[in-house]
């Protein structure tokens, strides 16, 4: 486990091959204590849960409790990481939402705190906010990253940045694919920060935060060169922007987006341009975690045929 950081130092736990595929286990961000406090029986609390909180004391400078790294041989600065997430399964029957004072969106609206458990139907994959209000669930890892460039050190798990990490992209679920560009030996992968679904944006700093296990097939790319993370749904291809200033965040979900059309699908600058405005959706990917994202969505439906 490793606690609140991505760094180029950390020891890995695996070494693979691209093509390996590995399952890893995660935890939620909540502590035991808080989920007891909210009236979750002992025995629904993973022991393995309480014994990170025990045992792992080199912690810091973020909060997110991950599991990893794993090094995969071939992997090189300058290469990408292709990340096929096979499958996601949800390992506990509740998560929480809770927002706390200095924290969210609107920290002048709730100088408080407060956390609310909210149940989950892991058989009608529904989450059960309150009476008349269920919600279905959209299970997806929050943070999915590799280690940023050596130089840059240990780096806070919460914003995210070019080593991908706390994205907080809700379309990232079961069947699609990261890409996330080298920047360290090994890339040394690690996941967490679980989330049952969430609402773009993340408004008030969390999501349905809950307990996920997931499949992953790893694939070093020699062939690709990003300079940021990129993604894949059966239905749309993804570019990010991420920056503390959500303007400039926008710009670079476009410039992206711009880049991916004129390089994959051949099109001019000019065209490309246009057509992000005709067709491609920018969405908030997240506001609350140092820097902001967005991402655009590119439809694979438009593409009728090859050019």
């Amino acid at each position: 486990m490793v606690w609140g950081y991505y760094a180029a130092s950390a020891k890995p736990v695996l070494h693979i091959h691209s093509g390996d595929t590995v399952r890893m286990e995660t935890v939620s961000t909540g502590s035991p204590a808080r989920f007891e406090a909210l009236g979750v029986p002992s025995d629904q609390i993973p022991a393995s849960f309480r014994a990170i909180y025990k045992e792992v004391t080199d912690r810091g400078p973020g909060g997110h409790i991950l599991t990893g790294p794993v090094f995969i041989e071939e992997a090189e600065p300058g290469d990408v990481l292709e990340i096929r997430i096979q499958k996601i399964e949800v390992t506990l029957p509740f998560a929480y939402n809770g927002f706390r004072p200095g924290s969210g969106f609107l920290p002048d609206d709730f100088p408080y705190s407060r956390t609310k458990l909210i149940p989950l139907d892991r058989t009608r994959m529904l989450a059960h906010f309150a009476n008349g209000i269920e919600i279905p669930m959209h299970p997806f890892f929050g943070s999915l990253g590799i280690a940023p460039p050596e130089a840059n050190g240990r780096i806070n798990s919460a914003p995210p940045w070019i080593h991908a990490g706390n994205l907080d992209n809700k379309e990232l679920v079961e069947g699609t694919t990261l890409y996330i560009p080298v920047h360290a030996k090994g890339a040394l992968f690690e996941a967490g920060d679980g989330h049952a679904g969430q609402g773009n944006g993340e408004v008030d700093i969390t999501a349905l935060e809950t307990a996920l296990t997931g499949t992953f097939q790893f694939v070093v790319r020699k062939d690709m060169h990003l300079r940021w993370p990129r993604a894949e749904t059966p239905t749309h291809y993804i570019t990010m922007g991420l920056h503390e200033d959500l303007t400039e965040a926008t710009k670079l979900a476009i410039r992206e987006a711009i880049d991916f059309l004129v390089n994959e699908k051949h099109l001019t600058r000019d065209d490309a341009y246009m057509l992000a405005s005709v067709a491609v959706d920018f969405d908030i990917t997240q506001l609350v975690d140092g820097n902001k994202g967005v991402h655009a969505m590119i439809p694979k439906s438009i593409f009728t045929g090859r050019r």
